[in-house]
């Protein structure tokens, strides 16, 4: 497929022709169909794929019709797009492919980001932009400044979602979210898609249409790669040893720290290789000097951290160098992903000591590979490669457990088998027996004779029903004779010697009180608590009052004479 069979305008063709691009890539071809409808996108492809241009050219041709057909015919430039990365690199890489895209378009771009001063992009904003390609923080301080309005955004794109949330900018993208208005049209890119970023992308995309040229765990074709074993010492001396090959051009080694990354290039320029590093703690403008003499081939090695790589783009980098193997496995992806760009081939290698044999573990685990390992080398450590993945989404098989009997020596006499204990089965299935109450001059006999038996529950029952009535009959008796004689409970009092209880019904729980009575003694507490303090008060001594006009004399100079209080001590 060509360029021209995707509906893009006469002047995008033009510039697309004079970069030298005739077919566009994968992602290219499935996202701009849809963008150019309008429609939502989520973008996942791996890096050197095209990304940049899948939303540019389509962005720059509406935005040129909105031109031509005149809806901002008053001379205001508002932002109707707006573009967000996480790094300084990709911003101006992101607005050298808008500038070389729309250079036929008539339509216009700005960057802006932090570590510069704000003065001249202060100064361009006001003079209008149809394009902003802007970073988190600059983006915020300057909207706080009330020189940046996202009133009249219509199309907003979230580049590198999954390094913009590793960078800690998730709360500065929502606050950037928060501002934007509801009705536009959102383009998600992401190279990696964990979990994290399908959810976020699920938050502020509107039925997007998916577009994924290659799974997250996939790893350039054309990228060989090759695994060195070395213990952490030796880890310089052998990026020194390889480093003396000829063939390799252009590097560029990843470090996982600021201070890794110095160290590094510090030691080759002693040992006489022209390298400088770059990352977050080195102004602007020395890495962006750092980047052109690399790119203009004036220095052999560019040491870098993951943060300030993910905006380079070199078309010819031959090798990309992993002196430190990354502790999230999507990031090796990235890394080797930035040679073999737009089809060339490239190379990929990896130092791994023993603290990152788990890392290593982990890659492989996502890829789906082993990488080759490479024992030819002076300062090899004899170290064991983990062994090889099980396929992303496999079930596991539970092992089989063989169960083998127990030896048993000579001359021993086996034990035989158990039975089964049928007479507590059929202890269980025999019938409950009836129980017969007895009378109660049975009962009575019983209890006094010499064989004496336990009372039964059932029995209790049985002759609680003729007792109570028996008290009920006693009590309506003596209420007919008019006598009130107060009936006492036997549980009340311990029985006395000699003495058996009538009545072995258990005490009644006392009722609870009411929320009125309750009410009734907290009050009478309360007043007895105020006349006590009343009664107090009034025994209490008074203090006597001041004389203010003793005060007063003394101010005016009259001879009464001052009182005791207003004398001090001396401290001597």
């Amino acid at each position: 497929m060509l360029f021209k069979e995707l509906s893009l305008i006469e002047p995008l063709l033009r510039a697309l022709e004079t970069e030298g691009y005739e077919r566009p890539t994968p992602i290219q071809e499935q996202a701009i169909p849809p963008v150019l409808q309008g429609r939502d996108l989520l973008g996942c492809a791996q890096t050197g794929t095209g990304k940049t241009a899948a939303f540019a050219l389509p962005i720059l041709q509406i935005l040129h019709a909105e031109r031509t057909s005149g809806t901002h015919r008053d001379g205001k430039r508002p932002i109707r797009a707006l573009i967000l990365t996480p790094t300084r690199e990709l911003a101006i890489q992101i607005a050298e492919s808008f500038t070389a895209y729309g250079r036929n378009a008539g339509v216009r771009n700005l960057v802006i980001f932090g570590g510069v001063g704000q003065t001249p992009q202060t100064d361009a904003l006001k003079r209008g932009t149809d394009i902003l390609i802007a970073t988190p923080g600059r983006l915020l301080d300057l909207m706080n400044q009330g020189y940046v309005s996202l009133r009249d955004i219509g199309i907003f794109v979230l580049d590198e979602a999954d390094r913009m949330l590793d960078m800690g900018f998730i709360h500065d993208v929502k606050k950037v979210i928060a501002k934007l208005p509801a009705k536009r049209q959102t383009l998600f890119f992401s190279a990696t898609m964990p979990p994290e970023i399908a959810h976020l992308s699920n938050s502020i995309l509107t039925d997007p249409v998916k577009v994924e040229v290659t799974p997250v765990s996939s790893t350039a074709e054309k990228v060989a790669q090759k695994l060195f074993f070395v213990e952490k010492r030796d880890k310089k001396n052998l990026l020194v040893h390889l480093l003396q090959d000829k063939d390799i051009s252009s590097a560029l080694v990843f470090s996982r720290t600021k201070h890794g990354a110095n160290k590094i290039a510090g030691d080759l320029v002693k040992a006489g290789i022209r390298a400088e590093a770059i990352h977050g703690n080195k102004s602007q403008n020395a890495r962006q000097a750092a980047l052109g003499n690399f790119k203009l081939g004036r220095l052999r090695v560019l040491v870098a951290t993951d943060i300030a790589a993910r905006g380079i783009d070199i078309e010819e980098l031959s090798h990309v160098i992993n002196f430190d193997l990354p502790n999230i496995p999507e990031t090796y992806v990235h890394r080797i992903g930035r040679t073999g760009r737009a089809g060339a081939s490239g190379i990929a290698l990896s130092f791994c000591d023993s603290e990152e044999l788990p890392y290593l573990k982990d890659i492989q685990k996502l890829t789906g590979q082993i990488v080759p390992i490479e024992r030819d080398h002076p300062f090899a450590a004899d170290l064991t490669a983990p062994g090889i993945p099980e396929p992303r989404g496999a079930k596991k098989q539970p092992a089989q457990v063989v169960k083998t009997p127990a030896p048993q020596r000579s001359g021993t006499i086996p034990l035989p088998d158990r039975k089964p204990d049928t007479h507590r089965q059929e202890q269980r299935n025999r019938p409950a027996r009836d129980v017969v109450p007895m009378k109660e001059g049975d009962a009575r006999a019983s209890n006094n004779g010499n064989n004496r038996r336990p009372e039964r529950r059932d029995d209790r029952r049985a002759e609680r029903p003729a007792r109570d009535s028996r008290n009920n009959n006693d009590r309506r008796e003596n209420n007919g004779r008019g006598e009130q004689r107060p009936q006492q409970r036997n549980d009340q009092r311990p029985p006395r010697s000699g003495e058996e209880r009538s009545n072995n019904r258990p005490q009644q729980p006392a009722s609870k009180p009411s929320a009125a009575e309750v009410a009734s003694v907290m009050r009478n507490r309360f007043a007895s608590i105020l006349e006590v303090a009343s009664i107090e008060k009034q025994d209490r001594p008074q203090k006597p009052k001041p004389d203010y006009r003793e005060r007063e004399d003394r101010k005016s100079g009259n001879s009464r004479p001052p009182f005791n209080g207003d004398k001090k001590k001396k401290r001597w």
